[in-house]
């Protein structure tokens, strides 16, 4: 007999709440649950595939430990014991730094990866921390540290109720939207247009996003922070500039009139391929809108100017007063946040606090570049990278230059990777700890929520019960801790306790804590949940900006309240809150920081370059998301192919015809792939998707393996980086094609 059971979807940045048809154990369906409180039914093929991805017979079930060079099955504690007696020592005789961490993009799909890395990282106390964030957005935590002292304190366009929406780099209708956790994106964007706003898209592709814009403007990949800036000049020059209630909460904009003086939209217009009437145009509208937001993501980002894009992109909504304003940009409040405090001057925040043992890289945001990764493992001395602990990543794919990194990982003492699959980087650890199918763990998106377009708390518990000898996704983390800094053989919850503990204990010493001088261990015996992590997720509502308090505000959250709602809660519109949110040295918000300004030497010289050949952009793929759904059926066909989309004018000029294989040829390696011969990307222009190259021997991934597709990050050598954010370079660099017929 079959049954439904709420799930939410964690496939993408979206969210969305889902249906699920259950018989026995398995899923056998997936829609979209109308009564969402904030997907509201919508669903994409990522989500309808969630029964696939959940029954995937390539999945693993059971630990794998290497033995005589072999990985095979083992029991859990076997696992354990080998990551405590082979780790330890290591750290012991070579120190802290010895042991790396990587963390990949689907940690923050889960709560297990929201919740046990920053534990596992105090613990270790390694300054080796490499993470997604510098192949994606990074320059937008920078850039926002910067700007108002949090890294996290990233404000996203208030979707349902702005008037002008300037789009950079992003393709929301094919990613369901990133930095901007919002729903039927697409349907959003549709509703923006109908009720009279304008959608500008500025991308060097015609993607379907840009199909749907009022205005599309293509120029040269990487040129974002000129054309940005040129717009900033016009805002000046045609005194466009209107900050309203901001100017008494921002300090610099005379620094920045100045700092873009010289980005004209006739030099800019140059360096970017645009009419420089055109650069007008947009800026004028954007200044004469009733309200607008500009929205940049990894597009913006992955290139050398990543981090001065992020940040002109809040510069041009404080310039033309949209930040902090309802239709405007704003800075969402999740249920699990913090709860605000009083406005005035914090600690601010700073990038190069350390640099990286080799290349010298700055560390932002505690994290150093994982294209350093490789040279950190290869490179013998005092700090060396000797053990890697991975979490739900696979570098070698997504990372530059992955031959490298694929050498450096067969060199390394000892290796543990958290991973559903045998994957091209996974299949070097010794010890594989494969987590249970999403619809055997419960969800809460702590990330997600911080980015989301409305305010809402929604969570799910586990759509059915884990199978026989399979350990919940939280366990496993936890028991990782636990081998891993030295307290292997305590019992699992003990970890939970501890953050509980330590939690409750610096809650009721703060004096703006609604708990200021209570018994810890009272609130902590009045905790509710069936687990330790639900337990956490009561104590984390509670303590937060919607919560009771521990009884301080009947009416608040609490995580029996949020079961009580099955689709979730609906807590309201984004409000305006900026004064809570800086936290720089001032006060204010600081809209020149000396790191900004010591880097925009390097966008000035950028005016005068021009490409001398083709350069290479990515592109996703609606059935995909990074190098994770190639193994799925139902979501690897269609549009979701590997090849290298080529202009006609460039096609032609080069003697190349449909589907004929071309070698592309760029400064860290080659890569042979299919023309596909289209005029959607911009002359001078090819595009190659991210996340394929299933081809390593050694892996278990059938489906991904029949279309095994080319890694375009081979291309790479991780020697470009945008300096401020250490993100690599993975869009408009350039590249050579020779037809290989």
């Amino acid at each position: 007999m079959s049954r439904t059971a709420l799930r939410i979807c964690p496939l993408c940045e979206a969210t969305c709440g889902l249906t699920l048809t259950v018989e026995g154990t398995r899923v056998t369906g997936a829609r979209g649950d109308r009564d969402d409180v904030f997907s509201q039914g919508f669903i994409c093929p990522k989500g309808a595939s969630f029964g696939e991805v959940d029954g995937d017979p390539d999945r693993l079930t059971a630990p794998l430990v290497r033995r005589n060079g072999v990985l095979e099955q083992a029991s859990w504690d076997e696992a354990f014991d080998l990551v405590a007696a082979r780790l330890r020592p290591l750290i012991e005789e070579y120190g802290a730094n010895a042991v790396g961490v990587v963390l990949g993009n689907p940690n923050v799909h889960t709560m297990a990866g929201a919740l046990y890395p920053p534990v596992l990282l105090g613990g270790l106390r390694t300054r080796n921390l490499f993470t997604a964030s510098t192949l994606d957005q990074m320059p937008k935590h920078v850039s926002s540290g910067l700007l108002f002292g949090d890294p996290f304190a990233i404000p996203v366009p208030d979707l349902d109720r702005t008037d002008h929406l300037l789009l950079l780099g992003a393709n929301p209708l094919e990613s369901n939207g990133s930095l901007c956790t919002a729903p039927d994106f697409p349907g959003r964007l549709k509703a923006l247009r109908g009720r009279g706003g304008t959608l500008t898209v500025v991308d060097p592709r015609r993607t379907r996003t840009a199909k749907l814009a009022d205005r599309h403007v293509a120029p040269r990949p990487g040129t974002d922070a000129l054309l940005l800036a040129a717009l900033a000049h016009v805002l000046f020059e045609e005194k466009l500039t209107s900050l309203g209630e901001l100017a008494e909460h921002v300090e610099g904009l005379a620094e920045v009139q100045d700092a873009v003086r010289e980005f004209t939209p006739e030099a800019a217009g140059a360096a970017c391929g645009l009419d420089p009437d055109e650069i007008r145009v947009l800026a004028r509208e954007l200044a004469a809108a009733p309200t607008a937001a500009v929205y940049g993501r990894i597009g913006s980002c992955t290139v050398e100017h990543g981090t001065l894009a992020s940040w002109l992109v809040d510069v041009l909504n404080i310039l033309t007063g949209n930040l902090d304003r309802p239709g405007g940009a704003l800075f969402p409040l999740s249920a699990t946040d913090k709860s605000p405090r009083p406005a005035g001057p914090g600690k601010g925040f700073a990038i190069g606090r350390w640099h990286s043992r080799v290349g010298g890289h700055a560390e932002a945001k505690s994290e150093l570049p994982i294209a350093a990764l490789a040279e950190e493992i290869e490179t013998p001395g005092d700090g060396q990278i000797r053990a890697l602990i991975v979490s739900a990543a696979n570098p070698v794919l997504s990372a530059p230059d992955g031959d490298r990194l694929d050498r450096a990982l067969a060199g390394l003492d000892f290796m543990v990777s958290v991973d559903p699959y045998l994957n091209e980087t996974s299949r070097h650890a010794d010890v594989v700890l494969p987590p249970p199918p999403p619809s055997q763990s419960a969800h809460f998106d702590f990330a997600f929520n911080t980015f989301a377009v409305r305010n809402q708390v929604r969570y799910t518990r586990a759509a059915v019960p884990l199978a026989e000898g399979r350990l919940d996704e939280c366990e496993i983390h936890a028991r990782l801790v636990l081998a891993a800094t030295g307290m292997h053989g305590a019992p699992a919850d003990a970890v939970d306790a501890l953050v509980v503990e330590r939690t409750l204990g610096k809650a009721v010493a703060d004096p703006h804590s609604a708990v200021h001088g209570q018994d810890p261990e009272e609130l902590a015996a009045r905790l509710t949940g069936e687990s330790g992590p639900e337990r956490r997720l009561d104590m984390m509502l509670r303590l937060g900006p919607y919560g009771d308090g521990f009884g301080a505000d009947p009416d608040g959250l609490t995580l029996e309240r949020v079961l009580a709602s099955p689709h979730g809660i609906d807590l309201g519109p984004l409000r305006p809150r900026l004064a809570q949110v800086v936290r720089t040295r001032s006060g204010r918000v600081e809209l020149l920081p000396g790191p900004i300004a010591d880097d925009l030497p390097r966008l000035r010289a950028a005016l005068g370059e021009r490409p001398a050949g083709l350069v290479l952009v990515g592109r996703r793929h609606l059935r995909s998301n990074n190098s994770w759904l190639h193994n799925i059926p139902s979501l690897n066909g269609g549009s979701n192919r590997c090849t290298l989309h080529v202009h006609p004018e460039d096609a032609a000029r080069l003697g190349l015809a449909d589907g004929d294989p071309v070698r592309v040829k760029a400064d860290g390696g080659e890569v042979a792939a299919p023309v596909e011969i289209t005029d959607a990307v911009r002359a001078g222009v090819v595009s190659l998707p991210h996340g394929w190259g299933h081809n390593r021997p050694g892996t278990r991934l059938g489906v991904a393996a029949v279309r095994p597709g080319v890694n375009v990050n081979q291309l790479l050598d991780g020697s470009r980086l945008d300096p401020l954010s250490g993100t690599a370079v993975l869009n408009g660099f350039p590249v050579e094609l020779i037809a290989l017929r």
